[in-house]
């Protein structure tokens, strides 16, 4: 049974021992699923848990404020993305100022060792941990030698002469090349959630949207967008959707709004994840709603296109 825990301090949650990997896992790329499949791998064949240890919010979110980077993967879906890889145990610690001042090798002892009975650490290259970010795999290593684990180093895994990391991802992102970001992540970018109700509005003017909201996190990419969307039909269904503040409605928060084609249905309260396929334009406001649909009459017939383009090549 997976276990999931968000204190540094408490009892044993492996007491038969684990394997850990530390990290963001924003994203879950190539390079998370490497790492994670050496620990599943490793933990499974020495009868240990596998364990993953991160953070929420991350920590470049909790220093960065208002400039904090865009975010990936909302809280729910990483934890999902990393039970799918086989993870036993998963320790999303609460990020705040009391965290950020304890000491890596208190952290070691604390959280990698009692909580976690680690007999295997792996983290990935230029890992850094603790108070002032002073810990890295040498501190791992010599605390280990102490309190009976190894510590090790994954190497990077590259596409294309250059490194997968989340950093990449959010640019790539940012520059509209999904085919790319696919790549990186072994499968379309999406974004998962529960459907929320909105103001009606989408309705009204002949376009049912199912709205996700973010959680108060930067979104990596804006914009309209040719989608699919899984978890609503038995295979991902085609759509047009909507990533952004919304300004000819003076709208505020960040907002996936998302037509899905061909449905007829109540989705609110349904979990979704909305796979971005294309990049149709930049968000822009209108004088008018009759404006504002007559360029929504274009980005569904253009999103139609994309996606059966899209299709015919998967097939072939």
């Amino acid at each position: 049974m997976s276990r999931l825990f968000r204190d540094v301090d408490g009892g044993c949650v492996s007491p038969r021992g684990s394997v850990v990997c530390i990290g963001a896992f924003d994203g879950l790329h190539l390079g998370h699923q490497a790492l994670v499949g050496r620990v599943v791998g490793r933990a499974h064949e020495s009868g240990l848990a596998a364990a993953v240890l991160s953070f929420e919010p991350l920590p470049r979110e909790f220093f960065g404020g208002d400039r904090a980077p865009a975010r990936l993967t909302l809280p729910r879906a990483r934890i999902e993305g990393l039970l799918a890889l086989g993870v036993d145990v998963i320790g999303l610690l609460r990020f705040n100022a009391a965290l950020a001042a304890i000491p890596a090798e208190d952290f070691v002892r604390r959280v990698i060792g009692q909580r976690l009975n680690a007999r295997e650490v792996w983290v990935g290259p230029d890992f850094r941990f603790g108070r002032g970010r002073s810990g890295d795999i040498d501190t791992l290593r010599g605390l280990g030698a102490e309190l009976g684990f190894e510590a090790r180093v994954m190497d990077q895994v590259d596409i294309g002469g250059s490194r997968v990391s989340a950093s990449r991802i959010r640019a790539l992102l940012g520059e509209g090349e999904l085919d790319v970001v696919a790549e990186m992540l072994g499968h379309g970018y999406r974004i998962s959630g529960r459907v929320a109700r909105g103001r009606q509005l989408g309705r009204q003017l002949g376009y049912p949207t199912a709205n996700l909201r973010l959680g108060g996190k930067v979104p990596a990419l804006r914009g309209i967008f040719a989608t699919r969307v899984h978890g609503v039909g038995p295979v991902p269904m085609p759509a047009v959707s909507s990533l952004g503040t919304r300004p000819t409605v003076d709208g505020a928060e960040p907002l996936l709004e998302t037509h899905v084609f061909d449905f007829e249905g109540d989705l609110y309260g349904r979990r979704i994840g909305v796979e971005f396929v294309a990049k149709l334009r930049d968000e822009e406001k209108f004088d008018n709603l009759d404006a504002l649909v007559a360029q929504m009459d274009r980005d569904a017939a253009a999103a139609r296109n994309l996606l059966n383009v899209h299709k015919t090549r998967a097939s072939q």
